[in-house]
């Protein structure tokens, strides 16, 4: 298939989702049975929860699996780390308790408490417990996943993004490791530490966002007004990395991105993607010249349906690429072999409780050395830490 054709088949728009996609996502949010500790009253303390070993540790913080001594829960229990003496905390921490106050659903990670620690001022993440992660599982199962179970884990991956979208939220990192995945074959997405709120009047984002193998053209070539688009990009890429079981585009650095990315989907141009030789890096990069899509080649057992919502998906230009409330409505979905059920997703091996995985609920963004840089700590005063947690008592879901 031609680039041309390939990049220009999708209608659909990468704006704020309307009305009426807002009015379904927030019909999907799902209340907390009791009233999470720590959005009202006063913070508990860590101590009532007892550490049974470690899932993860990364730049933000070290994740551990626990169980609340009061109620017998196992939780996720994620230690904030402030890496100086000096007074701060890392402003990812402080996003991800922000939006997840404020996002509610059966598929994003749940935020149950902030406990405190026994040092004055040390912070602890409580989420729901999830068993595994779907990029560790991907690498350790032994066969690859069904049809049917790419689309029940695509179907709720969507539904997440449709809600993040609709309350006005990028994601930013969408890949495999950080979409959990319950025993009763729940899906969830989690760490939301680089998630951020967008208005319509698109004010300038840093573009060092998103782990590199899953990075929109537009973030490559230095576009720092970009919409929810950036997120739909990712989702591409993972449904790509199930099916093949192995990342779809590796890269090793952003030029090497670009290559790959036109190597697999044809070198864009302003005739399919007007507007793009006003981006700051076009032209800085050597491309190849490739006139062709070859996403058949890439995935030559897949049907044309699953071949078209990739396609509209990995469409260049931001402004026709596939929303998320598009994709829940293709006829991949609706074709057989029908999504599985939640309920009878395979069950595996927890592998999370016997060795330290650096993907973990909440946890670092970089699961692979090459996955691209590595973030940085921001840095905000504590005092801006006391103050979210002023409204976080005065406040419930």
């Amino acid at each position: 298939m031609a680039a041309e054709e390939g990049q220009g088949s999708s209608a659909s728009s990468s704006a704020p989702a309307s009305a009426d996609v807002r009015k379904r996502a927030k019909d999907a949010y799902q209340p907390p049975v009791h009233p999470p500790p720590g959005y009202m009253g006063r913070c508990r303390g860590v101590e009532v929860f007892e550490k049974l070993n470690r899932l993860g540790e990364g730049a933000y913080g070290t994740v551990y699996r626990a169980r609340d001594t009061e109620s017998g829960d196992i939780v996720a229990l994620k230690k904030v780390r402030i890496h100086s003496e000096k007074d701060g905390f890392p402003r990812s921490s402080l996003r991800e308790i922000r939006l997840l106050r404020k996002l509610r659903h059966p598929n994003i990670v749940e935020l149950r408490e902030v406990a405190c620690g026994r040092q004055s001022g040390s912070i602890f993440l409580v989420f729901e417990y999830c068993e595994h992660d779907v990029g560790a599982l991907l690498d350790l199962m032994e066969r690859p996943f069904s049809v049917a179970e790419v689309k029940c884990l695509l179907l709720q991956l969507l539904r997440a993004v449709e809600c993040l979208h609709a309350a006005f939220v990028i994601h930013r990192d969408i890949k495999l490791s950080n979409l959990l995945l319950t025993n009763k074959g729940v899906m969830k997405l989690a760490d939301f530490g680089l998630s951020r709120e967008f208005l319509n009047e698109q004010k300038p984002c840093t573009t060092n966002v998103v782990t590199l193998w899953y990075r929109a053209p537009e973030l490559l070539l230095g576009a720092d007004a970009y919409t929810t688009a950036v997120d739909m990009w990712s989702v591409g890429c993972n449904l790509g990395e199930l099916l093949l079981k192995k990342p779809m585009l590796p890269g090793r650095a952003e030029e090497h991105q670009m290559q790959l990315t036109c190597e697999l989907l044809g070198t864009p141009g302003p005739r399919i993607w007007p507007g793009i030789e006003r981006l700051p890096h076009f032209g800085r990069f050597t491309l190849p010249s490739s006139d062709y899509n070859n996403l058949g080649v890439k995935f030559p057992d897949v049907p044309d349906s699953c071949l078209n919502l990739l396609n509209q998906q990995l469409t260049f230009d931001p402004r026709k690429r596939a929303t998320a409330a598009s994709s829940l409505q293709h006829r991949y979905f609706t074709e057989p072999p029908a999504p599985q059920e939640p309920q009878y997703m395979p069950t595996y091996r927890e592998h999370r409780n016997v060795v330290a995985n650096p993907r973990s609920c909440g946890g670092p963004a970089a699961a692979r050395p090459d996955a691209g840089p590595k973030r940085g700590m921001p840095l905000v005063p504590r005092s801006a830490v006391f103050a979210a947690a002023k409204k976080l008592k005065s406040s419930i879901f």
